[in-house]
């Protein structure tokens, strides 16, 4: 279940909200019966004993409510502490009303809640301790006009203890978090050297609090430059964003050969043989553009179910399979006593480690690859990345519809039903390809043309 859902009247409630969710009963110390989800249940109990633990005892007096019950409610209480049928919280069961129980009463009603004596206990007790059990208090104070309604000191929602945090540390309500982390694109980091782009994506996952983080075209951790990485609903355009082409400037040290093939490897070869920028110059005009190119060892290649890399840990003997590769640039940059430096856009799949290698057999010398720096990766450039410690939370993001290279068209209404359900449809816009289809500029799904019909291929 996703337990960051916002329901208000802006948001209202479906019943696909409750999709995955386990509800249980719980019964109150007034014998009173409610129903909330699992989870939210589990950390309500944790919450609780803490609590009691410090003579503060709280229980539940309501959560999980149907759309009749609350009607009934509405009708009987204040609007500013009850939202109407269908814009409830109450009805995912995953926020609950708390009371506290004294002398062994159960004190619910919200008027005696706002009494000095028991607000005193909900506001330096127990909304401090929220966070730490994944609640976030949900109509704060001084926030009324994001929220739509007065203050509840008793109103409890579980979000998760990363969100919960997140939101505690930045003061944002549910809908003002919405804004800021409910948001899907394209980020262009700059990595560093030292990270994998795993780091970076569980890093990025981190910052924008989601798992829904990719990338696209690996770096290794000795590389820095251009990562693409795709956030929450833009993970699923992945396959769209992995271009043919990619431009990198390498750094290679003559005179020494590696097992990784760069220097973060165990030296395997030495000479004091190094090459001139004229011998240099002529094997890189000579390389050839196209050729069967052999992937390194320590790679995430899978043989046989098993990653390269790990048959080269265990020192495993293993046939390196051979990948077709492009190399549309190929020029020197560099030369200095003991270095070079090339720039040099390849085809996917082409590995510059490999490609080093290759130059030294042709050299008659070792090399291995000192720096690396990913310049390009198709339509995104380096210049558009941002370092990876300078990213927060409200970095702008490349919108779907902008990274991807195909037509963007609206959706007639008369046609939206169809596409929100991945329902073939008339080839209406005469695409001849594929096709973003889009409703108010929100991405719908990726439709290709087969004959005069829009079949879908991807929803986004």
């Amino acid at each position: 279940m996703d337990y960051k859902i916002l329901i208000n009247q802006q948001h209202p409630f479906a019943l696909q909200m409750l999709a995955n969710a386990t509800f249980v009963t719980y019964e109150n110390s007034n014998g009173e019966k409610v129903q909330l989800e699992k989870k939210t249940l589990q950390a309500f109990l944790k919450l609780q004993e803490t609590l009691a633990q410090e003579g503060v005892h709280l229980d539940i007096v309501s959560a999980y409510r149907s759309e009749l019950e609350q009607q009934a409610l509405s009708m009987a209480l204040s609007s500013i502490y009850v939202a109407p049928p269908g814009s409830s919280e109450h009805h995912s069961g995953l926020c609950l009303d708390i009371g506290l129980v004294k002398d062994q009463q159960l004190i619910s009603n919200n008027e005696d809640l706002l009494n000095d004596t028991y607000l005193s206990i909900l506001e330096q007790q127990v909304i401090p301790r929220l966070a730490t059990f994944g609640f976030i208090l949900r109509y704060p104070k001084n926030k009324e006009a994001v929220t739509g309604y007065a203050y509840e000191p008793w109103h409890y929602r579980y979000v998760g203890v990363a969100t919960a945090k997140v939101m505690v540390e930045n003061n944002l309500t549910l809908e003002e978090y919405h804004i800021l982390y409910n948001r899907s694109g394209v980020l262009l980091v700059d990595k560093p050297s030292g990270m994998t782009s795993r780091d970076v994506v569980n890093r990025i996952s981190h910052i924008f609090d989601t798992k829904k983080v990719g990338h696209n075209g690996t770096l290794d951790p000795l590389a820095t430059g251009l990562l693409v990485v795709t956030i929450n609903r833009a993970t699923k355009i992945n396959q769209y964003l992995t271009a043919t082409k990619k431009t990198y400037i390498a750094t290679i040290l003559m005179g020494q050969k590696t097992d990784t093939g760069d220097i973060s490897g165990k030296i395997l070869k030495t000479s004091h043989q190094y090459c001139t920028k004229e011998e240099i110059k002529k094997v890189l005009q000579a390389f050839p553009k196209t050729y069967e190119q052999e992937v390194p060892i320590y790679s995430a290649v899978k043989i046989e179910g098993k990653k390269l890399y790990e048959y080269a840990r265990k020192q495993q003997q293993v046939v390196l399979p051979k990948r077709r590769v492009e190399i549309y640039q190929l020029e020197l940059l560099e030369v200095t006593d003991r270095t070079f430096t090339i720039v040099t856009t390849v085809s996917k799949g082409c590995y510059i480690r490999s490609l080093i290698q290759d130059l030294a057999d042709l050299l008659g010398i070792p090399l291995t690859m000192q720096a690396l720096r990913r310049t390009t990766q198709g339509k995104f450039k380096l210049e558009q990345a941002i370092p990876l410690a300078d990213i927060t939370a409200r970095q702008a993001l490349i919108p779907i519809a902008e990274a991807l290279d195909i037509s963007v068209k609206q959706v007639p209404t008369y046609l939206l039903k169809k596409v929100e359900n991945g329902a073939p449809i008339a080839n209406v816009f005469a695409i001849e390809d594929k096709v973003l289809l889009v409703n108010q500029d929100q991405p719908l799904a990726i439709y290709h043309a087969i004959g005069d019909k829009l079949q879908v291929e991807k929803m986004l």
